[in-house]
């Protein structure tokens, strides 16, 4: 009799562990998005987008790419990954009826047009990642909605137009990739307010403007470690303040039109590794300081129009951290 109440309660709680399986359906709205996504991309991703369920049916396993969780009695999409499979079109807007998305990577393949202003629909978003695209227009101000934003790669597209200081209110942003763009205009002062802000690229643009522009709010980039404002028309020169920036440790400002002498006080940010000063028109000597710097490895300073005997500091090469080294 004993036996026979064992195995009662064993179907009994095979039944309810299957009932709760059988309950847990994806959420239709999910479900509707990513079967438009699907009818909007290549057959690179569809073939391997199988069944009629994103999240799998317990026969098919979920879509390549696609990051399922359970909320309640439903499981929705929390992350779509479609990179490097050559698509084709443009930025495909169902994308922002995944509302409980938390990554978006469409690197590396071939969209083109606008970032849609719905993408501030998004508000659990972590990470956007759509580098290496052919997407253009300006940024929509609607970007400045995705609060929990930590990631942002906008790099080596088309964009144009100013940097949105929208950006400014996404209090969670720690990585910023604008690089290799077209982007116009001054870099808006009000990302110094980003506290968490540890790396800021936006080298490779038409930026204008000056580094003292840049930084003139009081305690701005507490936590900046990486300033890339390489290759654009900045001029004015290296204000002195900038040494304010005590965790910096990459500052590349090559290829620039700035002037002047280079302060004594910036040999003393602690952690400074890589100063690249080269392609400019600065001028004067480098302080002795800088070539007993504990950390300093490289520092170009090449055509400028410095002192005789005046030293760079390592070899020149090209600095070059892919965006995978900044991915959580």
């Amino acid at each position: 009799m004993a036996r026979l109440h064992s195995v009662f309660i064993l179907i009994l709680s095979l039944s309810l562990i299957q009932g709760l399986f059988v309950h847990s359906k994806t959420l239709k709205r999910d479900v509707k998005a990513l079967n438009e996504i699907k009818a909007s991309l290549g057959w690179r991703v569809v073939y391997a987008w199988v069944g009629d369920d994103p999240c799998g049916d317990g026969d098919l396993p979920p879509w390549s790419g696609v990051t399922c969780s359970t909320q309640g009695d439903y499981r929705v999409v929390t992350e779509l990954e479609v990179y490097a499979v050559s698509i084709v079109g443009p930025f495909p807007t169902a994308v922002t009826n995944l509302l409980d998305l938390t990554r978006l990577d469409l690197h590396n393949n071939k969209l083109t047009g606008p970032l849609p202003s719905q993408i501030g629909r998004l508000k659990r978003l972590k990470i956007l990642n759509v580098r290496w695209n052919k997407l253009q227009d300006v940024i929509p101000p609607e970007i400045g909605e995705l609060k929990q934003l930590t990631h942002l790669y906008l790099s080596f597209n088309n964009f144009k137009g100013e940097i949105p200081k929208e950006l400014a209110n996404l209090p969670e942003l720690r990585y910023l990739h604008l690089h290799e763009n077209h982007f116009t205009g001054r870099i808006p002062p009000e990302l110094g307010t980003l506290q968490h802000l540890r790396h800021l690229d936006v080298g490779n643009n038409r930026l204008v403007g000056t580094i003292r522009e840049l930084i003139r709010i009081e305690g701005c980039f507490p936590l900046l470690r990486n300033l890339y404002l390489n290759n654009n028309y900045l001029t004015g020169g290296v204000p002195a303040q900038l040494a304010n920036l005590t965790n910096l440790e990459i500052l590349y400002l090559s290829y620039n039109r700035m002037t002047g002498v280079i302060p004594y006080s910036i040999a003393h940010i602690p952690k400074l590794t890589y100063l690249y000063l080269d392609h400019n028109q600065f001028s004067g000597r480098i302080p002795d300081a800088f070539y007993k710097h504990p950390f300093l490895k490289e520092m170009y300073i090449e055509e400028n129009a410095f002192r005789p005997g005046v030293k760079p500091i390592g070899l020149h090469k090209v600095l070059e951290l892919s965006d995978a080294d900044f991915l959580v």
